[in-house]
């Protein structure tokens, strides 16, 4: 199988930044939960130039890490695992299954209630974290299933900027929406009479965000419209979109990504914590993420492997589908992300972080464990067949 040497930059990005959000949500969990947790949650409501610390990270700093997804998503669809449609669909299916499966658990227990906004919430995987988890089983880890994890969560992520832009946006202000799709379109129209420098289309993506912003509709959109817009060319390191990627992989992953997490996972452990486990929403949640997740993205898979729609990738067997479906499980950022769109209420926002946070820590147990066990199991085989 051929790997990009930006695939390999992409991936050991994502998984160091892994671990660094790790240690930023244990940092922001300990200090909530002090003396100091007034301070520290007055420090990201501090107003600057009419926006929060806060917003300007979730609506500003997070359009860029939607633009290096979305550059992921160029490269795979033009020069990866879904350049070709037999090969792509099925993690298409999978990233498909992977979030109807969550979403309709989580309906099913929240239908004709005040949380059903939350039904998105399940939907996620968080890049980083799934890949920096399946990055502690080491070089005994199949490539075939790297590529996989890596292609399903860039379509999942993708999948949940569509789910924000249809669900997550409360009015529209159609003047502004329409000066955002201008810049796009002649963002396009530069691309395909071949400009390459990048300035022209930073500075359209700024204002396009600039507008987006004030649309109505979730800012963090425009980063991904300006990565299809930014020209691919033959993909290799002299190409506009090659070179933005490779600058923006450290500090999304060293920078953005734990700025989010201190901002967002501040949660104050109350005596009865627990009980709000027990609510819906934070059952619907939990479901989705352990059980939806791997359930939603083997299902729909093995049914269309059955059927001959797609074939199981090079490498791999049924076991790495499952192992990657529960890692899937591990939503977090994109999670948090949609929790702080659905919901007003500062109790159900409290509860579903929470949620989030031990679903995700259940997901990357149970799937390294699993994982784990099926390589050793392989090895073993294979030894024994030697």
């Amino acid at each position: 199988m051929r790997i990009s040497n930006l695939f390999k930059e992409f991936f050991d990005s994502e998984k160091a930044g892994g671990a660094v959000l790790i240690a930023c949500t244990l940092l922001s969990l300990v200090i909530d939960n002090t003396s100091f947790a007034a301070t520290y949650s007055h420090f990201w409501e501090y107003s600057f130039n009419g926006h929060s610390v806060g917003h300007w990270i979730n609506d500003g700093l997070m359009a860029i890490f939607f633009l290096l997804i979305g550059l992921e998503m160029e490269r795979e669809v033009y020069d990866g695992e879904l350049s070709n449609f037999r090969n792509a669909l099925f993690p298409i299916l999978a990233a498909i299954g992977g979030m109807i499966v969550p979403a309709a658990l989580y309906y099913l227990l929240n239908k004709n209630t005040e949380t059903i906004a939350g039904v998105g919430i399940p939907m996620a995987t968080d890049i980083a974290f799934a890949l920096g988890i399946l990055s502690l089983l080491g070089k005994r880890v199949p490539l075939g299933l790297k590529v996989f994890l890596t292609a399903l969560a860039v379509i999942d992520d993708l999948g949940a900027v569509l789910c924000i832009a249809l669900f997550y946006t409360k009015s529209i202000n159609f003047g502004q929406l329409g000066v955002a799709l201008g810049i796009f379109i002649f963002l396009i129209v530069l691309n395909r009479i071949k400009v390459r420098n990048l300035i022209p289309y930073l500075v359209g993506g700024v204002l396009m965000w600039y507008f987006m912003l004030h649309s109505g509709v979730h800012a963090t959109i425009s980063g991904v419209l300006l990565a299809f817009a930014i020209p691919f060319g033959k993909g290799n390191e002299k190409s506009s979109s090659y070179l933005l990627q490779h600058y923006l992989h450290w500090p999304v992953a060293f920078f953005i990504l734990p700025l989010f997490a201190l901002a967002n996972t501040a949660i104050t452990f109350p005596i009865n914590w627990t009980e709000g486990l027990m609510h819906t929403n934070s059952l619907g949640i939990l479901l989705g993420l352990t059980l939806g997740k791997p359930l939603g993205i083997f299902l729909i898979t093995f049914i269309a492997v059955c059927l001959g729609f797609c074939k199981l990738p090079q490498g791999l067997k049924w076991q790495h589908i499952i192992g990657a479906g529960m890692l899937g499980g591990i939503g977090f950022t994109m999670s948090i992300f949609i929790t702080l769109l659905a919901f007003d209420n500062p109790q159900y926002i409290a509860s579903s972080k929470m949620a989030i946070l031990i679903a995700s820590l259940l997901a990357a147990i149970i799937g390294l464990l699993f994982l784990k066990f099926c390589i050793a199991k392989n090895s073993s085989t294979s030894n024994e067949e030697q």
